[in-house]
C-alpha cells in the first residue's frame, strides 16, 4: 500500500482570543432566538410565514475563488500546492490587515461564538467566530457543532474566524486582487473575511482549514461529500459537484441522514466510528424547491433556519422558491436536526458504498457503472461533470468540468494526496465505488433526456442492498466500465448508454472524445 508522505506540522491552539477594542460592544453565544430578534431589530432580515429569516448577502451571492489567500510561511511554503486555487499572501501584510480589521470595531456591536468542527471528538477542532451582523453569527450557530452544556465556551480555540462585511482591502496597501477577501493564515489559526457578505465564505474558509489540518495532523481524509447511513449500520457516501444530485439523492427518507456536505474518514477499528461529519447544519441550495421533490429539506425550513437572497411572493411573506432574481444560488442554512431522519450524533463505520456523481450532458457515460480501485482513484482526481447550456455565463454548449477530489477550490495540499488516502482507505475496508450518470441519455443536452431521478434512485438502491451482487456485468469500450446488464426497476435498454442513442457512430464518437479528454485531463493533475 502506497504511504501518504508529509512532513510532520503542528498546529497553533493558545492564540485564540484576537485582542478586541476595550470599546466593543461584545455579545457572546447568543441563544438562536435572541439572534433573531437581534437581527429583526438590526433591519438584517425579514421572517417569513414559517418562521425560517430571509436575509441578503449584498453583492456577492456566492465565493470569489480568486479573492482567497493562504499566507506563505515556514510552516505552508512547502506543504500548500500552490497556484491559481491556492495563492500565497505575506505574513507580514496578513498581521497588518488583521489589526486594522479589529481597530475597525472599535464602538461597534459585535457579535462571538464559540463552536466545533467535527463530530469526532478526537479530530474535533474548536472554533471562535466573530462576526459583526447578527445573521452571519446565526448562521455559525446552524452551520457548526454546537457545544453541550457541560463544555467550556472561554478556553484556546483552534481556528478564530473574524467576519465583517463592512470592511474593505485596500489593493494597493494590502496586496489584495479587489477589496473583498478570505485569508487563511494556518500556522497562527486566524481566518479574516472581509468586504462579503456571503456566508459561504465562512463555511468554506473552515472546511480549507481542515482539509489543511486533518490529513497532516491526524492521517484524517477530509471529504466533500454527502454521507448517509441505512438501518443496518451501513455508510454511504456521495460525491458530486453543483447540479448533480448529491444533496438530493443522499436525503433519502429510509435512511439516516449523517450530512449534506463536509465529512472526515478516520482509520478506525471495523466497529468504531470512522466517518463523521464535520458540520452541524446543511446549506442547501433551495431553486425552484418543492416538497413534492425534496420533503426533507422543504420541510426543514422553519424558525431558526436562514434564506439567503430569497424572495418573497409579491405582497406577503410567502418565500417564492421559484424566483432566481438576484441569484440561481439561492441557499438556505439550518441545523441538521431540522432534518427528521438525521444521524446524531453524526458518525458512521466505514462506508461499504461510495458513489461518484456525474451530470453527463454529452450523454456518453453509463448511468451506473463498477469501479476498480484504480478506476475510482481517477475518477476521483478527475471530479467530472459539465457544465450545460445557460447555467453559466458564456456556456452555450455542453462544457466538460473538472474538479479533483470533488472540491478542487478547498484542497490546500496537491489533489493525490487525498487520492492516496482515499485509495487507502477504500482498499483496506473494501468499499465498493461506484459511477452515477445523473445527466443524460439518448444523446448530449438538447438532444438526449435527463436520467429519471426514479430510475437514478432504484439503482442506488440496487447497489446498497446488494441486488446487484449476482448480475452479469459488460465491459463498456471506450471508458473500460463495468455496467450491469440488468437492475431492478430499471429497462435493460437504459443500462448501456449506446442503447438509447438513434445513431450508434454518434455515440461512438461522442463517447471516444470525452474518454481522450480524461486522459489528457489525468495527465495535468
Amino acid at each position: 500500500m502506497e504511504a501518504l508522505l508529509v512532513p510532520p506540522v503542528a498546529f497553533a491552539s493558545d492564540h485564540s482570543w484576537l485582542h478586541l477594542p476595550t470599546d466593543v460592544h461584545l455579545l457572546e453565544d447568543l441563544a438562536p432566538d435572541d439572534l433573531v430578534a437581534e437581527i429583526l431589530a438590526n433591519g438584517e432580515g425579514q421572517l417569513a410565514d414559517t418562521g425560517a429569516l430571509v436575509c441578503q448577502t449584498g453583492r456577492f451571492t456566492g465565493r470569489t475563488p480568486k479573492d482567497r489567500y493562504i499566507v506563505r510561511d515556514a510552516q505552508t511554503t512547502d506543504t500548500i500546492d500552490w497556484g491559481d486555487v491556492n495563492q500565497p499572501f505575506c505574513a507580514d501584510a496578513f498581521d497588518q490587515l488583521e489589526e486594522r480589521m479589529l481597530a475597525s470595531l472599535s464602538g461597534r456591536r459585535v457579535y462571538t461564538r464559540y463552536a466545533r468542527a467535527g463530530a469526532l471528538p478526537d479530530y474535533s477542532v474548536r472554533l471562535r467566530i466573530i462576526t459583526t451582523l447578527a445573521w452571519h453569527n446565526l448562521f455559525s450557530y446552524n452551520m457548526f457543532l454546537r457545544p453541550d452544556a457541560s463544555e467550556p465556551t472561554d478556553g484556546p480555540v483552534d481556528f478564530t474566524i473574524l467576519v465583517d462585511p463592512a470592511f474593505t482591502a485596500s489593493p494597493a496597501i494590502d496586496g489584495t486582487r479587489n477589496a473583498n477577501f478570505t485569508i487563511l493564515n494556518l500556522s497562527k489559526g486566524v481566518i479574516l473575511i472581509g468586504g462579503t457578505g456571503y456566508a459561504g465564505e465562512i463555511k468554506k474558509s473552515v472546511f480549507s482549514a481542515l482539509n489543511y489540518s486533518l490529513p497532516l495532523q491526524h492521517g484524517v481524509l477530509p471529504m466533500h461529500c454527502a454521507a448517509n447511513i441505512g438501518k443496518d449500520g451501513d455508510t454511504a457516501l456521495f460525491f458530486g459537484l453543483s447540479g448533480t444530485g448529491k444533496t438530493t439523492l443522499s436525503a433519502d427518507p429510509t435512511r439516516h441522514l449523517i450530512g449534506d456536505d463536509e465529512h472526515g474518514w478516520a482509520d478506525n477499528g471495523p466497529d468504531e466510528p470512522a466517518i463523521f461529519n464535520f458540520e452541524g447544519g446543511c446549506y442547501a441550495k433551495v431553486i425552484n424547491l418543492t416538497r413534492e421533490n425534496e420533503p426533507e429539506i422543504y420541510d426543514a425550513i422553519g424558525p431558526g433556519a436562514i434564506l439567503e437572497n430569497i424572495r418573497f411572493v409579491p405582497g406577503t411573506n410567502t418565500v417564492n422558491y421559484a424566483d432566481g432574481s438576484v441569484t440561481e444560488n439561492t441557499r438556505c442554512s439550518y441545523p441538521i436536526d431540522h432534518i427528521r431522519n438525521a444521524r446524531q450524533p453524526a458518525v458512521g463505520p466505514a462506508p461499504k458504498h461510495i458513489f461518484f456523481l456525474s451530470a453527463d450532458a454529452f450523454g456518453v457515460l453509463p448511468p451506473l457503472s463498477r469501479l476498480t480501485p484504480q478506476q475510482a482513484l481517477d475518477f476521483f482526481l478527475l471530479g467530472y461533470t459539465a457544465k450545460v447550456a445557460g447555467t453559466e455565463q458564456g456556456v452555450s454548449s455542453p462544457t466538460a468540468t473538472f474538479s479533483p477530489c470533488f472540491g478542487a477550490a478547498f484542497l490546500p495540499l496537491p489533489a493525490r494526496q487525498y487520492a492516496t488516502l482515499l485509495k487507502q482507505r477504500i482498499e483496506q475496508y473494501g468499499t465498493q465505488v461506484w459511477l452515477v450518470n445523473t445527466g443524460w441519455k439518448g444523446g448530449g443536452f438538447g438532444v438526449g433526456k435527463r436520467m429519471a431521478l426514479s430510475h437514478t434512485r432504484a439503482m442506488i438502491q440496487a447497489a446498497l442492498t446488494g441486488a446487484l451482487d449476482d448480475v452479469p456485468f459488460g465491459q463498456h469500450a471506450e471508458f473500460g466500465l463495468s455496467i450491469p446488464k440488468r437492475c431492478p426497476g430499471v429497462p435493460m435498454e437504459l443500462l448501456n448508454p449506446i442503447d438509447t442513442w438513434q445513431y450508434k457512430g454518434m455515440y461512438t464518437a461522442a463517447a471516444r472524445r470525452l474518454a481522450n479528454a480524461f486522459a489528457e485531463k489525468l495527465k495535468e493533475i
